[in-house]
């Protein structure tokens, strides 16, 4: 059975950087795709960005309860689909999740075993700075992100590791979440009977 990877941050805050660097450097790892009832924008591809459904699909399969956590963003649907996560589990040595604090608070509810991780910015104004560059975003846009980030840096405070994401330096975050995965992967080979 794999370790489900939990990599959390603010809106900017890197964990898609994270992750595809990081599934480059592990072996035999994989990303937990989602499912969302949110209609694909230019550029998503079906089973890689998410598994998209429509609303009425997603509610059907909620009542189904075929999900160990969801929540709405934006009046659309997301969802950690259980039969979808344990084939990853049983497939890959390790699975990246980017699920946001309450997705992984829900986990954790759910009892689903996981590592945590969550990326903090150096600084709340390079935070800024990293969203205004992605564009497409009013002022008040931003500022709500940020209102949003300081939230979750807050909520954060349960992850079982805050990493700092410095500016410029994603090659030292990427090696510095490698190091924890490959510790715990090797403290849990240690345990008898897992």
């Amino acid at each position: 059975m794999g370790l489900l990877v939990i990599i959390s941050s603010p809106s900017g805050g890197g964990k898609d950087s994270v992750i595809n660097g990081l599934l480059k450097i592990i072996p035999n790892s994989g990303r937990l795709v989602t499912v969302t009832s949110r209609p694909p924008r230019p550029g998503n591809m079906e089973g890689i960005d998410y598994h998209f459904i429509s609303q009425k699909e997603f509610k059907k399969r909620l009542s189904e309860k075929c999900f160990f956590e969801y929540n709405m963003y934006s009046n659309h649907y997301y969802g950690t689909d259980k039969h979808l996560l344990n084939e990853a589990l049983a497939k890959y040595d390790v699975i990246f999740s980017q699920i946001e604090i309450n997705g992984k608070h829900n986990l954790d509810k759910a009892g689903v075993k996981n590592l945590s991780i969550f990326l903090m910015p150096e600084n709340l104004n390079d935070l800024r700075q990293r969203i205004a560059r992605r564009g497409g975003l009013t002022p008040q846009q931003i500022e709500e992100r940020m209102k949003i980030a300081e939230k979750e840096m807050k909520e954060s405070a349960d992850y079982d590791f805050r990493v700092v994401n410095k500016e410029g330096k994603l090659d030292k975050t990427i090696e510095r979440v490698k190091k924890i995965i490959l510790t715990k992967m090797r403290k849990k080979d240690r345990m008898p009977g897992t």
